[in-house]
């Protein structure tokens, strides 16, 4: 009975939040599905880059304060081809790929790290 009281108030006590820190940049995959070929963009913040028919700009890149090699969080925009609505749009974790993945029949697109310097 006493293990679960102890279960019950870890359960109920609140998940600490964990601090992040901005990356100048980051690093995306893309796999052309048709194709097989994979490509990484080293993309800094803010900045766009084109693979096939994709253009992926790379809004902001964060990871966890307290472990700079540990997981990144990418906030991504991606168009195909000339459409003005994105295909994606939105944040993307590298550890966790099909959390909020793009549906795309061709390409698939997933975050990997983000640049610490």
């Amino acid at each position: 009975m006493i293990r679960l009281a102890a279960l019950a108030i870890a359960l109920a006590a609140p998940a600490a939040a964990q601090e992040a820190t901005q990356a100048p940049g980051g690093v995306v995959r893309v796999l052309d599905k048709i194709t097989g070929i994979v490509t990484d963009l080293d993309l800094a913040a803010g900045e766009s880059g084109t693979v096939g028919h994709l253009s992926i700009v790379l809004d902001e890149c964060r990871y966890p304060a307290d472990n700079p090699s540990g997981d990144a969080y990418e906030r991504l925009e991606v168009r195909y081809r000339s459409v003005e609505t994105p295909v994606f749009q939105g944040w993307m974790i590298a550890s966790a790929p099909a959390l909020n993945a793009m549906d795309h029949p061709r390409y698939d697109v997933w975050a990997l790290r983000c640049k610490t310097s």
